[in-house]
């Protein structure tokens, strides 16, 4: 497939920003989430309004960039393709390849420009240099492929197979089957293929198997974490760096503190002081490869400064370390529901029930005057774990939605206004 598939949730709030030469489009992710898909996508839309002469796109992780690796060499190549007065387009991706590149955007943006720049580090803007250009930019984070996304981009090329396969099956006329039928042909449960290969977009397009997919995670996460953490940070005790990546991904959904990382390496004849441990996943946090999710006192409406949870930028990560576990599911699917919360623009908390009830509401998701509750189960095996996971919610008296979201297919009930819901359809909705 030539033509990268449409990601609206993401175009549509970085359009909103086009023409506003001020401010500099900062568009950051995990490795191989789709930022320069998404770039490409963004390219397609400026063309409806300027032609191809005033856009000017470079990707530096490309060859034929490999010489221009320095602020003043990228200034220089920019500048010489601008030969009019018109506003030309900058697109520039992996920016943090080139050195001290602030200079040089920092320079652009004084011309008639509008300028994109994608990079794989959260903290892109946070050196010295972009001091240059702070207040000057607006940021975007690119998350691999949601479950909706996942089936979108698993359609799309499936279609393209078909028509492939047999040009005369080209759907552009009407007749008694329809994409979507041809499609569902070849649908046996995108949910569990989701949860078992993950959301980058590489594995949605062309059909692997369950090892194969694993394969190429691995070769992403073993990239990202060697370029953007281990060289970036020049980190120098790796093997150290790899046993806190295990635990954490080990521990997706409970609560961790550096002292909790500190024993479990003492504990598998290891070490490493606090301040290490923190720096390190500082450098994962910044890598977008893990989020830092803190405790919000509910009762008290106050954040709590102890105990933070760890989320992944794709729940296929965690695969990369020991394989699929069943009994690590609760916090894959924890992951899935807290990404998905993310994407449509949540900030996210893990809930405590108040000062002296010890009770935790696994999410609560904030987006301007807009709230809700979310509790997630793999399944109600019993009394007690409907009422575990139900009767949080139900002493939380305000009007937010409060979902109790499951694996378990029979669960469909509003219980005194707390919705239990299946995976599938809390992802699929269109408003929560």
């Amino acid at each position: 497939m030539n033509n990268p598939i449409e990601r609206k949730i993401y175009t549509d709030r970085i359009k909103g920003f086009f023409n506003k030469r001020d401010l500099i489009k900062v568009i950051t992710g995990v490795r191989r989430s789709g930022k320069s898909e998404i770039l490409k996508l963004l390219k397609g839309e400026v063309l409806k309004i300027t032609d191809e002469q005033h856009i000017i796109f470079a990707n530096f992780e490309e060859a034929e960039f490999s010489n221009i690796l320095t602020y003043k060499k990228l200034h220089d190549y920019v500048t010489d393709k601008m030969t009019d007065d018109k506003r030309y387009y900058i697109f520039l991706d992996e920016i943090q390849m080139v050195k001290d590149w602030e200079r040089a955007v920092n320079s652009l943006r004084l011309r008639n420009t509008d300028i994109f720049v994608t990079g794989s580090n959260s903290q892109l803007l946070s050196g010295e240099l972009a001091t240059l250009i702070a207040g000057r930019y607006v940021s975007f984070e690119i998350n691999p492929l949601s479950y909706e996304e996942f089936v979108k981009f698993r359609q799309e090329s499936r279609v393209a197979e078909i028509e492939a396969f047999n040009p005369k099956t080209r759907l552009d006329i009407a007749d008694d089957i329809s994409k979507s039928k041809l499609v569902a042909i070849s649908v046996v449960d995108d949910l569990d293929e989701y949860i078992q290969i993950g959301g980058f977009p590489l594995l949605s397009t062309t059909q692997f198997s369950t090892e194969q997919a694993r394969q190429l995670v691995l070769d992403i996460h073993s990239s990202a974490v060697l370029k953007d953490v281990v060289a970036r940070n020049k980190v120098k005790n790796v093997p150290l760096l790899e046993k806190i990546i295990a635990f954490v991904y080990d521990n997706v959904g409970s609560l961790i503190t550096l002292r909790r990382i500190s024993d479990y390496l003492k504990s598998n004849s290891g070490s490493g002081d606090l301040e290490t441990i923190g720096n390190y996943i500082r450098y994962l946090e910044n890598a977008c490869i893990i989020r830092k999710v803190s405790r919000y006192d509910i009762k008290g409406k106050e954040l709590l400064k102890s105990n933070d949870k760890y989320y992944l930028a794709d729940h296929s990560l965690q695969y990369t370390i020991g394989g699929f576990k069943r009994t690590n599911l609760p916090g894959i699917l924890e992951n899935i529901v807290y990404n998905e919360l993310i994407r449509r623009g949540y900030k996210v908390y893990v809930g405590k029930m108040g000062k002296d009830d010890n009770r935790e509401i696994d999410f609560v998701a904030e987006k301007l005057s807009e709230k809700i509750y979310v509790q997630v189960c793999t399944a109600f095996s019993s009394n007690e774990v409907i009422d575990r996971e139900f009767n949080p919610l139900l002493d939380i008296k305000d009007n937010y939605p409060k979902y109790v979201v499951t694996l378990d297919k029979y669960w469909q009930e509003n219980k005194n206004g707390v919705v239990g819901i299946h995976l599938k359809d809390f992802l699929l909705k269109e408003v929560l």
